[in-house]
């Protein structure tokens, strides 16, 4: 008899769920929008969820009761008092089989690590950290505050660090930056005052979007993008060594799996990270995260409902997830 999973990937701008089979074989697609309570209440969380659990459901064939195990990764789900809100509101959509949910950082292990443990850094538009030793009974943390707790980088951390460079320089507190007439032709004003008034006044919007400008300016050899990008993956560094040393993971070999957008940037920014990272644990192996995360998510979701994992699962998932995801993107 075939058993299905379902897993569901709720981030700060989408929501995407899957559902596979026992061995891995993705049977249904489904995506709306975002999934962090944080940003739309519970209630705009549990219509965006049930959207896109009702079209990969559409996409498989099957009924939400055929559903044998389910496993969820939220963003903005970070503590213990906001784990019954959030079954309940899962529950409420119809989901009575074995349900599990994590924080959306820790999808990246289950989803990049073949071993599924050891530390995920994510750096999108936010940023955050999390681990788990190789028994899963050991979690490392960071507060997944962002700028307000002094973690830093996501892309929305670079750019106020942008933002600062600009003030600076027309201040003339600090240097002259490539970066001032990069941004002054993005945003068609005459001049970096106009740029700074602009901003300031919110008649134009710099913000986490434009951190691939900081990238590129960067790629041009522009000194001061190119510290930024290394403050950056410093940052980045130091998230990752609190949670190593959290875990006792200094002496160890582990997956250091990487998620996010800020890690296509440059590749400055992961050695900066590297060069952090290993002077504290040589054996941190960086595994990029180029499978969607959800995929961690139907992992969870077979674990959670105790069914043991064939070896070549999470290769299946991998393979199969394209081509449904596409039929699932045409349903909508």
């Amino acid at each position: 008899m075939t058993s299905y999973f379902l897993g569901g990937d709720l981030g700060g701008t989408k929501t995407h769920v899957v559902i596979s089979d026992q061995n891995g074989m993705v049977c249904g697609f489904g995506k709306a929008g975002p999934g962090n309570h944080e940003g739309i209440g519970f209630s705009g969380v549990k219509n965006n969820l049930g959207r896109a659990i009702g079209h990969a459901l559409e996409v498989a064939g099957l009924t939400i009761d055929q559903i044998d195990g389910a496993g969820f990764g939220i963003g903005g789900y970070d503590w213990s008092i906001e784990y019954e809100p959030h079954i309940n509101m899962i529950r409420s959509l119809g989901l009575t089989c074995a349900l599990e949910i994590v924080n959306d950082a820790e999808l990246g292990l289950l989803a990049g690590s073949p071993q599924r443990w050891g530390v995920a850094v994510v750096s999108g538009t936010g940023c955050n950290c999390r681990g788990w030793d190789i028994t899963r009974t050991r979690r490392g943390r960071v507060t997944g505050g962002g700028l307000d707790h002094g973690e830093f980088a996501g892309a929305s951390e670079l750019i106020f660090m942008t933002t600062r460079a600009l003030a600076y320089e027309w201040t003339g507190r600090g240097p002259k930056t490539q970066l001032s007439t990069a941004f002054i032709e993005k945003y068609g004003v005459k001049d970096l005052e106009q740029l700074l008034q602009d901003n300031i006044c919110h008649l134009i919007d710099i913000d986490a979007e434009d951190a691939p400008l900081v990238f590129q300016v960067a790629e041009q050899g522009d000194p001061v993008a190119l510290d930024l990008v290394r403050w950056a993956g410093c940052e980045l560094g130091e998230l990752a060594v609190t949670v190593i040393r959290q875990l006792e993971f200094q002496e160890i070999e582990f997956d250091l799996v990487q998620i996010g957008s800020m890690f296509d940037g440059s590749p400055l920014l992961t050695s900066e990270m590297k060069k952090r990272v290993h002077s504290v644990a040589p054996g941190a192996k960086f595994i990029r995260l180029h499978e969607p995360p959800v995929l961690g998510a139907v992992i969870l979701g077979m674990e959670t409902a105790r069914t043991q994992l064939e070896p070549d699962v999470r290769s299946n998932l991998i393979q199969s997830i394209s081509k449904v995801q596409c039929k699932g993107s045409r349903a909508l």
